[in-house]
């Protein structure tokens, strides 16, 4: 089965967390054990690791939109989380930009050196996809893709600067991280769209930036589907009507994005799932409950189009913090068979594991002759 995953921090963790995608999760949980056992704690960084290329291939998860993550060291309310250790960090707009661009080259590495594709327009995906489908999940060498994803868009020094992102390969943008940017309100930072806010999406509808909408303060939201008119996703949150937090999406948000065409990715994480689960006080989860996730968004929605897999794994959550049944990333199938086993046809669970993903990145991935992808890199 063909999954597309999107949203991980594949960047940021190898990075900040020198957890290289190419060794399995065995090998990075062995190593972290041995050398970093503070890693290893619940309450450490990204918890348990589940991520790692062998395990994506094995597990048939062939597209992820993998992030460009920088952790704001203002603005932040309590002040910085104790759990970063802040290689990946910023102060200012010019610091947040030498992040992103940093991985951003991190994912041209992979590209270079592990054989993975960078998407970043259709005849990459046409390629990749014909790839692929010669392939097999016994495969080393298995085509992985990656579609380069922006959370938070403080890196965006300047509303005009998103046509030099688009160019340098960014495919989308999230205008705020939890606490907000200097654009928007974040979940955690209520507020509303910014004049500079609104210059910003009307240069991404300009390039044909696709708006991910995870962590906007619903104040701005609303906003920005007003005064934005390309495609909108939120590329990792789940349903608040069962999880009663700012963090998730309202059913009329949900709708919204639906009526748009968009996509919603749920996230397979225990207090993203209930509410009341804690790390402090922990019970058992069954993916059962993801499907309920989706299968809200579905009834909603009225069909199975517009929900998908948006995991963060590792993201700030790992296997300490998951359904029973996923030890990695390795186990996303048993999803497809939990959706299965709830009714749902083969056709929609073949939608919901990767083809929604896939249908969209087809509508919004430009051609390579598309002028706006002459580079413009300025530092």
């Amino acid at each position: 089965m063909f999954i597309v995953d999107a949203h991980q921090d594949i960047a940021y963790n190898a990075l900040e967390w020198g957890r290289d995608l190419r060794r399995s999760v065995a090998e990075t949980r062995a190593l972290e054990a041995r050398e970093h056992p503070d890693y290893c704690r619940e309450d450490a960084q990204g918890g348990i690791c589940m991520v790692g290329l062998p395990e994506l291939r094995r597990g048939g998860v062939a597209i992820v939109f993998g992030t460009l993550f920088a952790y704001p060291l203002v603005g932040v309310g309590k002040g910085v989380n104790p759990r970063y250790r802040l290689t990946q960090s910023y102060r200012d707009p010019d610091g947040a930009w030498r992040v992103a661009r940093e991985q951003l080259d991190y994912y041209r590495r992979l590209a270079q050196e592990a054989g993975v594709w960078l998407l970043l327009t259709q005849e990459d995906l046409e390629r990749f996809i014909g790839a692929w489908s010669q392939s097999n999940g016994a495969d080393p060498q298995r085509p992985f893709g990656i579609v380069p994803l922006m959370e938070g868009a403080d890196a965006v020094r300047r509303p005009e600067e998103a046509e030099d992102w688009f160019a340098a390969g960014l495919r989308v943008l999230g205008l705020a991280w939890a606490h907000g940017s200097r654009y928007c309100g974040g979940n955690g930072r209520p507020g509303p769209l910014t004049p500079e806010g609104r210059r910003l999406l009307h240069h991404m509808q300009r390039v044909g930036l696709v708006l991910d909408t995870s962590h906007l303060a619903e104040e701005s939201f609303w906003q920005a589907l007003e005064h934005f008119g390309g495609t909108v996703i939120a590329s990792h949150s789940n349903c608040r009507a069962l999880v009663d937090s700012p963090r998730h999406l309202s059913d009329a948000m949900i709708r919204a994005i639906a009526e748009r065409g968009g996509v919603i990715g749920i996230a397979p994480i225990n207090p993203f799932l209930y509410a009341h689960w804690k790390r402090s006080q922990p019970f058992a989860v069954s993916l059962r409950r993801v499907v309920e996730h989706i299968d809200h968004v579905c009834q909603l929605t009225g069909s199975a189009n517009h929900v998908g897999i948006g995991s963060d794994l590792d993201g700030g959550f790992g296997r300490d913090e998951t359904p029973e049944e996923l030890e990695t990333v390795a186990d996303f199938p048993r999803l497809a068979e939990a959706l299965a086993a709830a009714g749902y046809a083969q056709e929609d669970v073949v939608r919901i594991m990767g083809g929604n993903w896939l249908r969209l990145l087809e509508r919004v991935l430009p051609r390579a002759a598309d002028p706006q992808l002459q580079p413009a890199d300025k530092g």
